[in-house]
């Protein structure tokens, strides 16, 4: 984060009145954001020394913009962790990153026993906590600045360590796409708590020059008032998200002076997406990305409606995608293959055991994401699903194994399959089916049991449908397609009955 620190040090020296950040808080200047990451700098260096790896609670608050300005003095690395993280997910991200000191609010700091890992705190900000915890080497992330939670596709989130190279090629090749201008007002409705969120929702905004919108607690309604209020000119969001925003509008073409709304991180219908569209009064972006590979494809402005909301655009120029079949050779154009990128802005490897372990890439670099992709003849990409078993929920990704396991622990629970039920707002829904003696086995004493397992509330099933047996294959395997099938059956009965 040097860059982005010293830019905005240069931008309050020339004009210490002009506007960083607005939140609930209310408006906070370049002088006065300096002056705060200034005294956050010395407070670090006291407890950890120069070039300091700092887990911070993030928030969509003046707090993590101060905190990032801060690191960025330092020339450290800011580690990022959701504030609705589980003390089991808080300690497992300790174990993983090995902070040198931590920034969280008081009551994280006390629910999450941070005291046993990192001492005695000190008082920051508004009366939140920052502790020490010793000094870990000051190159161990190969260059890079940000370390993101993912959500957990595996079942365990993997802090995705990314350099500010990365961050700037990323921003900058979204600036250049959607069209913005320098001062433009952005708005960051995504928890700033994944590598991705803090590429697109922090760093791009602060390197633009204008305004961060912040909102910290997701309300649809409220989240189109703050950009209407202050003529935001782009947001990036989960589809869901955008989904919620065109229905709560008060009045339609509420944001007409927002150049273009991305959307991506989940599944996407691009009738629901026109109607959104329309009733904000802006143009909705489809992008494929991730935090490994910070957004490397995006549709444009101009494009069609047909291009924006029915394909995942082209890729970022220097970025390279490929779909390849099950022996990695390319297939053809408008076939399905698996998904595999290289570009600028590769992640520098996973946070393990306080450092960083390179990605597992193919022999001429390219990354498999995980994804099902098609190439059309004329450039751009539709990702197509997911190679693993995983569901989408309102752009998180949940690990049907891991939630499988979690419901099976139940005493009375013989048999489970976990599957997705489609959804109009959150792309997908959890739904579990059951084999089970007990009748009155019901869906609000699995979540009960769930949340004694430590499973975060994200993951826990919305629907639970008891079975005699579960959907089998010829050979006698479980049938996931022909459960996902009964399931949706399932779903619709109830519903109408």
């Amino acid at each position: 984060m040097k860059e982005l620190a010293a830019e905005l040090a240069e931008r309050a020296a020339a004009d210490p009145d002009a506007v960083v950040a607005i939140d609930a808080d209310g408006t906070h200047t370049a002088g006065a954001v300096l002056g705060a990451a200034n005294h956050l700098a010395a407070v670090l260096a006291e407890l950890a020394g120069k070039q300091p790896t700092l887990l911070l609670q993030a928030d969509n608050t003046w707090r993590t913009v101060v905190a990032a300005v801060a690191v960025g003095r330092l020339g450290g690395t800011l580690a990022l962790i959701n504030r609705h993280s589980t003390r089991e997910e808080f300690a497992a991200a300790c174990d993983d990153i090995e902070p040198d000191a931590a920034v969280l609010s008081a009551v994280s700091f006390a629910g999450w026993d941070a005291g046993a890992r990192f001492g005695a705190e000190t008082t920051v900000f508004d009366g939140w906590c920052a502790a020490g915890a010793g000094r870990g080497p000051a190159d161990r992330w190969a260059g890079g600045v940000v370390i993101g939670l993912t959500s957990g596709s595996t079942g365990r989130a993997k802090g995705v360590v990314q350099s500010e190279a990365a961050l700037r090629y990323a921003g900058r090749s979204t600036i250049d796409a959607v069209g913005l201008r320098p001062g433009d007002p952005i708005a960051a409705l995504v928890p700033l708590s994944s590598a991705a969120a803090v590429c697109f929702g922090l760093y791009l905004p602060l390197m633009l020059g204008g305004p961060i919108l912040l909102l910290d607690r997701w309300d649809p309604a409220t989240a189109v008032r703050l950009m209407a209020d202050h003529r935001a000119r782009w947001t990036m969001c989960v589809p869901t998200m955008a989904l919620q925003m065109g229905a709560a509008a008060e009045q339609a073409g509420a944001l007409t002076a927002m150049t273009a709304m991305t959307v991506g991180g989940g599944p996407m219908d691009a009738g629901a997406l026109s109607r959104a569209e329309r009733h904000l009064g802006t143009r909705i972006l489809r992008v494929f990305g991730m935090s490994e590979c910070l957004g490397h494809t995006t549709s444009l402005p101009s494009d069609p409606e047909e291009r924006r909301l029915g394909t995942d655009g082209v890729p970022f120029p220097g970025t390279v995608l490929r779909a390849v079949d099950e022996a990695g050779v390319p297939v053809r154009p408008g076939e399905i293959g698996r998904a595999q990128v290289r570009g600028p802005s590769l992640f520098t490897g996973y946070a393990l055991a306080g450092k960083v372990a390179p990605p597992d890439l193919t022999e001429d670099g390219f990354l498999p994401t995980g994804d099902l992709m098609e190439i059309h003849p004329g450039g751009t990409v539709s990702v197509k699903g997911r190679e693993k078993d995983i569901i989408i929920r309102g752009g998180r990704n949940v690990d049907i194994t891991e939630v499988e396991s979690a419901i099976a622990r139940h005493p009375e629970a013989q048999q489970v399959c976990v599957v997705p039920v489609a959804d109009d707002v959150l792309g997908e829904r959890i739904a579990a089916l059951l084999v089970t003696e007990r009748d009155d086995l019901e869906l609000e004493e699995i979540q009960r049991h769930l949340a004694h397992e430590g499973l975060a509330k994200g993951k826990w099933p919305e629907y639970l449908f008891h079975v005699e047996t579960l959907p089998q294959n010829r050979v006698g395997k479980l049938s996931r397609r022909e459960a996902a099938d009964l399931a949706e059956r399932l779903r619709n009965a109830a519903g109408a009955e």
